[in-house]
């Protein structure tokens, strides 16, 4: 405690700055953990609940602990920061390996969550007990300096999250950096402020206790894309041929070198988007088909909206229409449509729909837009492929707002299509299309092949047809080819037998303040 004696004002700031640095790498390692769990699960309110009622605990318990460690605040701290290192900046690449290798990582999460935030909680105490170790003074004045650090840095690693780490490191990356740099400001600074605390032989144990965490630390770093091949082969099969990171996730693509024709054997062309199965080459025309044509059956002057649809997959059934004159695509994530440009594949498998003149690209979070842009343009066609409700994550895609909203673009004797899983999510769509003032015809999505669907579930997708100036009739427009999977007497015959199926009265809705 040399320092401490002869420069007190010196060593307090030095502290502060510990706690200021803490704090930054604390938030980054839930918000790390929150991000992550959302990605893997698609549920994000589920997961930020979770993941912070879970974390105030384990640092209510983790303050009480340190209670019998401040004999030595400035050992115990040394040794807190190195577990925390440890422990936050693994936690990204021990929660993704436990996803793809079994398949269940709820506990993972837990326990990573428990750990760091039993950690977290001790700081607090030990730092405490270090600022009246320099200088005694009113416990609520020294409480007070430190809390304003630590909410401080807590600002900034919030910050620096989403606006440097994630999009410059990527989340497996920018968690091992911040541990790296919670080992040197939390436990380097304390041991030479306070070196003389400890005894001449436990000091080097100290050092070299830090010295390994940033040892591990970069190990793991150096093996982070080797671990994550590995993952990729384990969850799809085989090395993707493609992996990009998305606004919401990772976009991989796998399969052949070349799209297989219609009916050929072998693996079809995959997109998936955080680890779920978002598009299969042989069988997506099943699901586009069914969300465009009959949309698009007497379409008025051609112009179509296409919330969602970065794929390119929905916007080449748009535009077999010969009469489609003009479609404004409003995607959330601009990966996925750089991606369905860039892909010889996929763009091959989406009729290079995004170089087709009468197409305008948008990036922009859908609900955003259509609140923002309330101008006079009207659309023949509002199509939704956006995620199914299936989950409370992006449920504002499928709230009564959001609906709303959308019919609102809708030009007289529009149409608006959006998808439905099959089951409850169904009839509390179509609760919220009806609540929004429109008719609606709900009718399945024809049942994928043996190959994207090797469960042989059947048919678990469906498609609500709305307008808002009389009940929607199901048919095909003449003006595009016929589809593959539909007919208008199958859509008749599909779409009385699910009406058969709608329990009376209707669910509740889906709101913006009370998703379901």
């Amino acid at each position: 405690m040399a320092l401490a004696r002869r420069r007190p004002r010196a060593a307090r700031l030095l502290v502060l700055l510990a706690a200021f640095v803490c704090a930054a790498c604390g938030l980054v390692y839930e918000l790390e953990l929150v991000a992550l769990g959302g990605y893997l699960l698609g549920d994000s309110v589920t997961q930020t609940s979770v993941v912070l009622s879970v974390m105030v605990f384990a640092m209510g318990v983790g303050s009480l602990v340190a209670k019998h460690l401040t004999h030595r605040p400035a050992t115990a701290f040394a040794l807190v920061e190195c577990a925390l290192a440890v422990t936050g900046g693994l936690c990204v690449l021990a929660l993704y390996s436990c996803w793809a290798w079994l398949g269940r990582y709820q506990l993972a999460l837990i326990g990573l969550t428990c750990a760091i935030g039993l950690l977290i909680g001790a700081e607090i105490p030990l730092l405490l007990t270090l600022l009246q170790r320099i200088r005694r003074e009113e416990a609520g004045r020294a409480a007070a300096d430190l809390f304003a650090a630590d909410y401080v840095g807590a600002l900034i690693g919030g910050l620096a999250f989403p606006f440097v780490l994630l999009p410059l490191l990527g989340q497996a990356t920018g968690a091992l950096l911040t541990g790296a740099v919670n080992a040197v400001a939390g436990a380097a600074v304390v041991l030479w402020l306070f070196r003389d605390e400890t005894s001449r032989r436990a000091r080097p144990l100290l050092w070299t206790g830090c010295g390994a965490v940033l040892a591990v630390l970069a190990l793991a770093g150096a093996c982070t894309g080797a671990i994550e091949r590995a993952a990729r082969h384990a969850l799809y099969g085989g090395q993707p041929r493609q992996a990009v990171q998305g606004r919401y996730g990772e976009l991989v693509l796998t399969g052949p070198a070349r799209v297989p024709a219609q009916g050929a054997a072998g693996q079809p062309l995959r997109l998936y988007q955080a680890g779920r199965l978002a598009a299969c080459g042989q069988d997506e025309y099943r699901y586009h088909e069914a969300l465009v044509h009959p949309a698009l059956a007497g379409a008025g002057d051609g112009r179509v909206l296409l919330l969602g649809g970065g794929d390119g997959l929905a916007l080449r059934e748009v535009l077999r229409h010969r009469g489609v004159r003009e479609v404004l695509v409003v995607t959330p994530d601009p990966a996925l449509p750089a991606l369905a440009r860039t892909d010889p594949e996929l763009a091959a498998l989406g009729g290079h729909s995004f170089a087709d003149p009468r197409v305008r690209l948008v990036t922009g979070d859908p609900l955003a837009w259509l609140r923002a842009d309330g101008g006079p343009r009207r659309f023949d066609a509002v199509l939704v492929d956006l995620p199914a409700p299936e989950r409370a994550a992006r449920s504002e895609y499928h709230a009564t707002e959001f609906y709303q909203l959308a019919a609102a673009r809708l030009a007289p004797g529009g149409r608006l299509a959006v998808p439905a899983p099959r089951g409850p999510g169904l009839w509390t769509a179509e609760a919220g299309l009806r609540a929004a003032g429109l008719w609606t015809v709900p009718f399945p999505v024809p049942g994928h092949g043996p190959a994207c669907d090797p469960s042989g579930s059947g048919d678990r997708t469906a498609v609500l047809l709305a307008a808002r100036d009389q009940r929607p009739g199901l048919a095909l427009a003449t003006d595009a080819p016929p589809p593959r999977s539909l007919s208008t007497g199958q859509l008749t015959a599909t779409a009385a037998a699910l009406a058969a199926e709608r329990p009376t009265p209707l669910p509740p809705p889906s709101t913006l303040l009370h998703p379901r």
